[in-house]
């Protein structure tokens, strides 16, 4: 026991012999599959053992989850289809976790009752037993394990110890699964495409069968581009897709397979590389089941079971928990340190403290949540590290007499310890090599040196403890140097909380508490002074005083160039931030253009499906056309993971089994973007975060040249983002119905070209008038209203008709909106080609359009009466009433023909024609010569004037001399074109 009566966390706990073993360091932390399955000598891991990889696994739910599914898989008997699917997949980026969930599934399938002893089978066996409402035998029915180390097997070149004769990754995959027996093998090999014969194959082994693919695009990514050999790269390509087949319909099979989702993978592909993944995720998607294998809650538990043997006696954390809060809870270190940080682990210090013992709730707390957000941090794996190791420095120290915390704080890693220091320069916490080798002279310089008798803190500790000025000195001896530490730490994790940089002045003295009540505030702030004097402290410390209501902040500086704080701040930017950015740009930069009202669509923040998005959206408003934006965050088309953006538009305009209660679907239009190109806005979005964040610092701002550099940057940097989010959003989805007689589909317009995007509401309407979803300005005349009556439209209140052009798909969306239909209206009356008729047939005067009431439910539309032509009187021009203009080929309104002669202004008798072709020219001269004469005959009319409307989409492969000629006749209408390379 301490004077204070606790007793240290390096008396309590028992470091795992290994780490002693290796002073501290623990080398297999970066988990192997293959060398855990085919390891041998001193190349086979500790882990290789089930029961030890048992010891040193934490049960977390999500792990404990995926296990127990793979267990019911294969000894569930008969009620083995509990389990949906029996493709599972790890996803995570580097360090989450992926590489230890496949050993333990290996263990699970090849040593099953040793795996039930430990603390994780337990649970798995537990897991699946409340699944299946009965208990899993503990050998499973004795499973034969297929491991396919992806990352250790190169295309076309074999290990003869494991893979006998096989050369394709079929071969491989048969001779591990019949465990080299050559005539089994033999039987099989030629089917390498076959879904039923892998299947079989699997079956005839007569028990379950686990396979596990580690690392698939190390395979399949490059790896297969170097291999030269066509035929077998279409081989194991055609192999992965039918055993991706193959597993979800053999019994009593399971697979897990490591594939990085592309959002999260840094690997560079080829295209061909690119192509196979897009392939491969495809099918992962269809018939698999991704799962993560962490959770936050698990990490402080996670990391005490890798470091110690066993957790310790609740008494001794209760203990250490009163000699902190005697401190925490009193005068000025409760109202101005603890009460200040406003972190959860202040009020709720006690559980804290239980859930992280021996670390210090507030190390804790910068390890899951600081930590962890940086790009290159590989959370588990690298915390580990630098765990171990400061535990195994720390427990020499306490036994060799020197002095160690009774609760590790941010300040404690020992900087003297090299294995320490690399541990943490190491981590990904410091990204640039440049900025390693400054914080690593900064930590030897300032902090403390690798003898633990020099640095700028340390020698101030030295100085404090040898002429006893200090009464608090013996039990906190190192109190500078924890400080400095702290800030350290808090340095080299750029930009914290909301873009900020180092450490709060609070934060720095919590992290130098002890719970020496001799150990008052005023002695922490004194060592702060000490660090921070300008003649005798730290030389790079900057501090950055508190002002309106913002506390003081320590940062040691290594003098960054401006590039290079940019690099760090990206690493602190997160996926969150970074689209909210992209969705704050599309929402600016969408223009409604000839729509009522444009709208924007927010991605779900608390896990609502995107059909669930759409149905609170609010987008079904009536007699309105909508321009609505998608969030790219949740909503994209393309790359083969559009499946729930599409499903979610299909509910909202109406239509599928999960369809949502609309009215007018017809006249909204979703706007949405290329999952490739936001990958694109993404990253660019990252740059220009990190940009504002480098503006906004004090340095730079202090800076007159940086100053102008970041400003320049954080320009360029939003102009490119601008570009990109316009760019990314190249899809159109609406509701669409050619005729009556056609289905209601959605339909889709994509802009190829790089000038275009689909948030400007003007381009996005031009693309649905060449789809015949929209008039243009100016082009619904009298005559294309009448075109696009049906015989049901007269008799109809003239409030229905008005709504049908909102909420009837088959009717194209008006210009000018209510506007277009009641002049429409009006100069079809005035020209005698239909009446406005009361309830009672009886026609209703019009004599302006404003007389035109499209809200009434009295008026009616009618048809013309026939002409009287005795009683019928002269035609007599009016200077103010112009005659009617038809739509000619363009669009445009042509001139009717004089008919001021005619003797009676007889109403013209036309007719409408619709028809559809589809021909191939091809070795058929037949239907060459029908089809020129019908176009020649649809000339002589139009020549004539006989056509005065006319609708439709034409396309046509022609020879490519002959596009240039056409494109310029199709232009020259006002019409776009687009050609694409056969």
């Amino acid at each position: 026991m301490t004077k204070s009566g606790v007793t240290p966390w390096w008396k309590a706990l028992r470091i795992r012999p290994e780490i002693l073993n290796a002073s501290g360091s623990i080398a297999d932390v970066q988990m192997s599959l293959y060398h855990a399955v085919y390891g041998t000598g001193d190349q086979r891991p500790l882990y290789a053992d089930a029961s030890y990889y048992g010891e040193i696994t934490h049960p977390t739910g999500s792990l404990t989850d995926l296990l127990a599914q793979i267990a019911i898989r294969l000894g569930g008997g008969s009620d083995y289809a509990k389990v949906p699917y029996a493709l599972l997949r790890l996803d995570q980026g580097m360090g989450g976790g992926k590489s230890h969930a496949c050993i333990g599934a290996y263990h699970l399938g090849s040593a099953p009752s040793s795996l039930a002893k430990t603390d994780i089978g337990k649970a798995i066996f537990k897991q699946a037993e409340t699944i299946l409402g009965r208990a899993l035998p503990k050998d499973l029915d004795n499973p034969h394990v297929v491991v396919l180390p992806c990352d250790n097997m190169t295309p076309g070149v074999t290990v003869q110890e494991h893979d006998g004769p096989a050369k394709s990754l079929y071969e491989r995959f048969l001779w591990r699964l019949f465990e080299g027996d050559y005539s089994r093998y033999d039987a099989y090999r030629e089917h390498f495409s076959n879904l039923s014969k892998i299947s079989e194959a699997i079956t005839s082994l007569g028990r379950p069968v686990l396979i596990i693919v580690d690392e698939i695009m190390n395979y399949f990514g490059n790896g297969l581009d170097g291999v030269g050999d066509e035929t077998l790269i279409a081989q194991d390509q055609a192999f992965m897709r039918a055993l991706l087949d193959a597993v979800t319909k053999t019994p009593h099979t399971a697979m897990l397979a490591v594939m990085i989702a592309s959002e999260k993978d840094s690997i560079s592909l080829s295209a061909e590389g690119t192509r196979r993944r897009v392939d491969l995720e495809r099918l992962l998607d269809r018939n698999g089941k991704p799962l993560g294998v962490h959770e936050n809650e698990d990490f402080a538990a996670i990391l005490r079971r890798r470091i110690f043997l066993k957790p310790p006696k609740q008494e001794v954390v209760d203990a250490t928990i009163r000699d902190f809060k005697e401190a925490m809870e009193n005068g000025q270190w409760k109202t101005k340190v603890f009460d200040a940080i406003r972190e959860p682990w202040t009020s709720k210090f006690a559980d804290e403290v239980t859930r992280t013992y021996p670390f210090h709730p507030q190390l804790m707390h910068m390890a899951e949540h600081e930590w962890a957000n940086r790009a290159g941090f590989q959370k588990v794996r690298s915390t580990i590290k630098v765990f171990a190791a400061t535990v195994y420095e720390l427990q020499q120290r306490g036994k060799s007499g020197g002095w160690a915390p009774h609760l590790i704080a941010p300040g404690d890693l020992p900087l003297s310890s090299n294995q320490v220091r690399e541990a943490i320069i190491g981590s990904g916490l410091i990204s640039d090599p440049k900025s390693q080798n400054n914080y690593r002279s900064l930590a030897q310089n300032d902090i403390v040196g690798l003898q633990d008798t020099s640095g700028t803190a340390r020698l101030m500790d030295i100085a404090r403890g040898s002429d006893d000025r200090a009464l608090w000195h013996h039990s906190n001896p190192r109190a500078a140097e924890r400080a400095a530490t702290a800030i350290f730490m808090a340095s080299i994790v750029s930009g914290r909380s909301q873009g900020r940089r180092g450490a709060t002045d609070a934060e720095v003295k919590a992290a130098t508490a002890v719970g020496d009540p001799a150990y008052i505030f005023a002695d922490a702030d004194t060592v702060i002074k000490e660090l921070t004097d300008p003649e005798t402290g730290l030389v790079s410390i900057e501090v950055t005083p508190g002002q309106k209501g913002q506390a003081t902040r320590y940062f040691l500086s290594t003098e960054q160039t401006l590039l290079m704080l940019q690099r760090a701040m990206r690493d602190t930017i997160t996926d969150a931030e970074r689209d909210a950015a992209i969705a704050d740009f599309a929402e600016d930069l969408a223009d409604t253009g000839p729509f009522d009202r444009k709208q924007f669509v927010r991605a779900s923040t608390d896990g609502q499906s995107p059909r669930d998005v759409l149905a609170g959206a609010g987008i079904d408003d009536a007699r309105v056309s909508r321009l609505v934006v998608l969030d790219p965050a949740q909503f994209t088309l393309r790359n083969g993971a559009d499946r729930a953006t599409r499903d979610a538009v299909q509910a909202a305009v109406g239509l599928g089994d999960d369809k949502l209660p609309t009215r007018w679907a017809s006249s909204v239009v979703f706007v949405i973007a290329n999952t490739q190109q936001r990958h694109a806005a993404r990253r660019v979005a990252t740059h220009y975060l990190a940009a504002e964040r480098v503006l906004s610092y004090p340095e730079t701002q202090t800076d007159p040249d940086m100053k102008s550099k970041a400003t320049a940057e954080r320009n360029d940097a939003k102009r490119s983002l601008e570009a990109h989010v316009k760019r990314a959003f190249q899809h159109v989805l609406f509701l669409a119905q050619p005729d009556d007689e056609a289905t209601r589909s959605v339909d889709e317009v994509t802009f190829d070209a790089k000038t275009e995007t689909a948030l400007l509401g003007t381009t996005v309407w031009k693309a649905l008038v060449e789809k015949g979803k929209a008039f243009d300005q100016g082009t619904f005349t009298a005559r294309a209203l009448i075109h696009n009556l049906r015989e049901s439209d007269y008799g109809r209140p003239l409030d229905e008709l008005r709504d049908s052009f909102w909420n009837t798909p088959r009717l194209p969306l008006l210009h000018g909106g209510q506007d277009d239909l009641r002049q429409a209206l009006f100069d079809a009356v005035r020209h005698g080609l239909l009446r406005i008729v009361d309830s009672e047939d009886q026609e209703v005067a019009v004599t302006g359009v404003a007389e035109i009431n499209l809200s009434s439910q009295r008026l009616r539309l009618g048809k013309p009466l026939p002409p009287a032509v005795d009683d019928a009187p002269p035609h007599e021009p009016d200077s103010e009433q112009q005659p009617e203009l038809a739509p000619g080929p363009s669009g445009e309104a042509e001139p009717d023909q004089d008919d001021s002669n005619a003797d009676t202004p007889a109403p013209p008798q036309e007719k409408q024609l619709g028809f559809s072709i589809t021909q191939s020219m091809l070795n058929n001269t037949g239907n060459a010569d029908a089809l020129s004469q019908l176009f020649r005959e649809l000339y002589q009319l139009v020549d004539g004037n006989d056509v005065s409307f006319l609708q439709g989409q034409i396309q046509v492969v022609v020879n490519a001399h002959a596009v240039d000629r056409l494109t310029e006749r199709v232009q020259q209408l006002g019409s776009s074109v687009i050609v694409r390379d056969l």
